[in-house]
């Protein structure tokens, strides 16, 4: 893809380290493109990122994911972002756990992930971890990826109920993160309903984008704090940035015991149509001079095929019809 220095999206993007003095272990990048020099099509390419292990490795996890994902993503074509995604996030797991294994002061350390890409008004997520995308569409709010965590599968098991997930001591083991020892895999499931499967949620990859929709890609340093429905009535309304430090605000008052990091786009216009590639109008013409040569020719010898039984036809009609 060719890289832009402008997105065709509204973005804004804020990174707290939170008040008790922890270090900011949080990454985000947003990357704009276009998909080749003959096709405009816009892309863009937001990550957000939430390193775990001590001694800055979770700070050091969290850059390597945001900067690795996002050069692999750069280097494609943007024709599969579902295998883009996926792919990338695999190798630099890969990456991640081999520096881990050579330098001991990083041992163990790791990062959560979540990804939007965004081709024209068409949109692709892929999470690892307990960092979330949410939808703002409608005056409504909703989880688009699903955390990869203990109290998320004993919630889905029936083991839990929100009220006793909410403070449980559980709350912060994550099941799934980029640098484990076997790559992760990304999770494709985009949520727009309670009730889907899991193969209608990948379905839902390259839903359109509507004018005012709001992409919200976050970490938990924000969920644990602000609630689903106190997310919504902060960013409805406002511009970007003032939705972006109101968030933001309302975790740090709170107590903002985690980094926290947002990340805002919305689509403010409808993208104009998509142009046919100046490759593809070319072969396109080609094909279409070849059929009709092809249809030129079968003409030629179909009149060859048919004259003489024409000719024939012609002298008996002559013989038939009276004289003048």
């Amino acid at each position: 893809m060719i890289r832009l220095p402008h997105a065709h999206l509204k973005v804004a993007a804020l990174s707290h380290a939170g008040m008790t003095g922890k270090q900011n272990e949080d990454n985000y990048a947003v990357s704009a493109f276009q998909l080749d020099h003959d096709d405009p099509t816009p892309v863009v390419f937001a990550i957000v990122s939430d390193g775990i292990g001590g001694h800055r490795a979770g700070e050091v996890a969290s850059e390597l994911a945001v900067e690795a994902i996002s050069r692999v993503v750069a280097e494609s074509d943007g024709s599969q972002p579902q295998i883009i995604l996926q792919e990338a996030i695999q190798a630099t797991s890969r990456m991640i756990a081999a520096q881990a294994r050579d330098d001991t002061q990083r041992l163990g350390m790791g990062t959560t992930c979540v990804c939007a890409l965004v081709v024209d008004d068409r949109f692709y997520t892929a999470s690892v971890g307990d960092s979330r995308i949410y939808l703002l569409r409608g005056g409504a709010i909703r989880q688009l990826t699903t955390d990869h965590t203990w109290i998320q599968e004993a919630l889905d098991r029936g083991i839990l109920t929100p009220e006793e997930a909410h403070n449980h001591p559980n709350v912060h083991v994550i099941r799934r993160y980029l640098g484990s020892p076997q790559p992760p895999e990304a999770d494709l499931r985009l949520r727009l309903g309670k009730e889907e499967s899991d193969s209608q949620a990948e379905a839902n990859q390259g839903t359109r984008m509507e004018v005012n929709d709001i992409l919200l890609l976050c970490t938990d340093g924000l969920t644990d704090l602000v609630m689903d429905q106190e997310i919504l009535t902060l960013v409805n309304g406002s511009d970007l940035e003032t939705a972006a430090q109101a968030l933001v605000n309302m975790a740090c008052e709170r107590g903002g015991y985690d980094n926290i990091t947002v990340l805002l786009m919305t689509m403010p216009f409808r993208p104009r149509a998509r142009r046919i590639p100046a490759r593809l109008r070319a072969r396109m013409a080609i094909t279409a001079l070849l059929l009709l040569l092809l249809a030129a020719v079968l003409g030629v010898l179909a009149w060859y095929i048919l004259e003489p039984a024409v000719l024939a036809y012609l002298a008996t009609l002559q013989v038939l019809s009276p004289m003048p």
